[in-house]
């Protein structure tokens, strides 16, 4: 049965079951088209290091990467890990490295530049959403940037995926993140105007960032 509301970790879904069978609906080929304009728009960025959790077979860890960031992608399917690595290596992105582990629960090996979410925080069961906020405070140094795209309504009766609203969101991470920006992202068909795309930043000293056109915050 899939997790429900019940507390019960994401790590209670068989995630490493689906990429064995092959069962991996979610799974685009690709990384996602929001992060792909996010990052051609913002060239600029100085570069740090990325931490992106439940980053499945790494299509947005290596979009990442080959922009010409530090990433590391963090799964708790050993299946996808090993996905992961080897396809980072047939891309030649040197940058890219692949642990398991749960980011909710383990302490952090290293504070991050910037956190990228997208698909864990609908993957999780809604009571473990509070475990999430304050995991993303610990992997982020103090003013560092988290970009985010959240899944609002999957059109699934019971998860994963499970829905969420703006009105959550925006009580689950500020405070202690600083909204920049928000927007609806160029998405694949499926989720056309089911996604919402943030820009946070850890509350301390990092300067606001330019707004995407179109955005609204």
């Amino acid at each position: 049965m899939p997790p429900g509301e019940s507390g019960q970790s994401v790590s209670a879904y068989d995630w490493e079951g689906c990429y064995q069978r092959g069962e991996t609906r979610w799974d685009k080929g690709e990384p996602a088209p929001g992060l792909v304009d996010f990052l051609a728009a913002h060239s600029e960025l100085p570069r740090g290091t990325v931490l992106v959790p439940g980053c499945g077979a790494g299509h947005d860890a290596r979009a990442w990467a080959a922009a010409g960031w530090g990433v590391v992608g963090l799964d708790l399917a050993p299946t996808a890990v090993r996905l992961a690595r080897d396809r980072a290596r047939a891309a030649g992105l040197a940058t890219a490295e692949f642990h398991c582990g749960d980011f909710l629960t383990e302490p952090p090996f290293a504070q991050v530049d910037w956190l990228f979410e997208h698909t864990l925080f609908c993957a999780i069961p809604p009571a473990q959403r509070e475990a999430y906020a304050r995991a993303a405070g610990r992997w982020l140094r103090p003013g560092g940037h988290f970009l985010a795209i959240y899944y609002l309504d999957p059109a699934e009766p019971t998860g994963p995926p499970w829905s969420v609203t703006r009105e959550e969101i925006m009580q689950r991470f500020s405070p202690p993140f600083a909204l920049l920006a928000a927007w609806e992202p160029r998405s694949w068909p499926n989720r056309a105007g089911r996604e919402w795309m943030c820009w946070w930043r850890l509350r301390e000293y990092a300067p606001a960032p330019t707004r995407p056109a179109g955005s609204e915050a």
